[in-house]
């Protein structure tokens, strides 16, 4: 005969100690980052997680791709620096939101061309900002009356702009408060156009060899920091030449964009000078206004339609004193 082994008898108090420590036990398991970059509780909530709502946060510069709601998707480079990668992370995110620069590159030109250009990784790693570096549609930007085929297609470059300002900032790797837009020549006047049309996600702005010529009424003053060269024979520091291939029409003088940034935040003229970047650079602020904004003009005598050598280090120091006030 068969001899039947007995289930020993388990108390509830028994049972209730053993569902405990099981899901004790899950739930160490689960203490890592989920795929969201969110950690779980305990000691990892203090370290860094390998992305962020898909954004990778490696020290080191990263291809990115976005979708913008329409047929295909947008890239940026992200620059992320080893002062914000190997800083102080708390709940999955930096304890201290570093600032953002966007840099656009100039029409013809791509991300990859305006991150050698500009030397912000180098400054980034330095300062401790991020730095993204989108591409322009078909190496345009629609600025307004300019240029090619971004604004012959109509492309809807301050939408993708204003999303990529709201990836980094809603995901918590960048301070919305310090986020600022630079750009060149073509790129220069889309930097112009964001300001115009989205002023409350910028808190100010770097233009190089760039012109207005879009229509501009953004009801709040930005900050901004204009280089301009009496030779550059593109976008000429008179005014003239020719906006677009398809458009006769001659750019303005960019007294008129210095004029308009300035009297938008009841500024003097600009004649207080400035540290500049050589002997045939001029520099002049406004000074501040009643709500922090300023305005710097920057007359590079003969300079050509080119990225000035040092610019990069002059629009950070002219950034970083400059947040957006509420």
């Amino acid at each position: 005969m068969r001899r039947t082994r007995r289930i020993p008898h388990l108390s509830p108090a028994l049972v209730l100690s053993l569902v405990l420590c099981l899901a004790l036990a899950l739930s160490a398991c689960d203490g890592t980052r989920n795929d969201a970059g969110t950690p779980g509780k305990g000691k990892s909530d203090d370290r860094r997680p390998a992305t962020v709502q898909g954004i990778p946060t490696d020290a080191g510069t990263h291809k990115q791709k976005m979708g913008v709601g329409t047929v295909g998707h947008r890239e940026f480079l992200l620059h992320v620096p080893s002062k914000v990668a190997g800083g102080k992370w708390r709940g999955g995110r930096p304890a201290a939101p570093p600032p953002l620069v966007i840099a656009l590159h100039g029409g013809l030109a791509t991300m990859g061309q305006m991150r050698s250009l500009t030397g912000f990784d180098g400054l980034s790693d330095e300062q401790g900002f991020l730095v993204a570096y989108p591409d322009g549609f078909m190496t345009t930007w629609n600025a307004g009356d300019c240029c090619g085929a971004a604004k012959v297609a109509g492309t809807d470059d301050v939408g993708f702009l204003t999303k990529l300002i709201d990836k980094l900032t809603g995901a918590g790797l960048a301070d919305p408060d310090r986020v600022y837009v630079t750009g060149f020549s073509n790129g220069a006047g889309m930097a112009y156009r964001l300001a115009c049309e989205k002023p409350g996600k910028v808190a100010a702005i770097g233009v190089v060899e760039g012109a207005l010529v879009t229509r501009c009424d953004p009801g709040r003053p930005v900050s901004a920091m204009i280089f301009h060269g009496t030779a550059d024979r593109n976008v000429p520091f008179n005014g003239g030449g020719r906006r677009d291939f398809n458009d006769g029409s001659p750019f303005p003088p960019v007294s008129q964009a210095v004029e308009f940034w300035r009297r938008l935040a009841h500024l003097p003229e600009p004649t207080r000078r400035v540290k500049a970047l050589g002997g045939d650079t001029d520099c002049n602020a406004t000074g501040k206004g009643a709500g922090g904004a300023e305005v710097t003009f920057c007359k590079i005598e003969g300079g050509t339609h080119r990225w000035p050598s040092g610019a990069g280090a002059l629009l950070w120091d002219f950034f970083s004193a400059h947040p957006r006030t509420r």
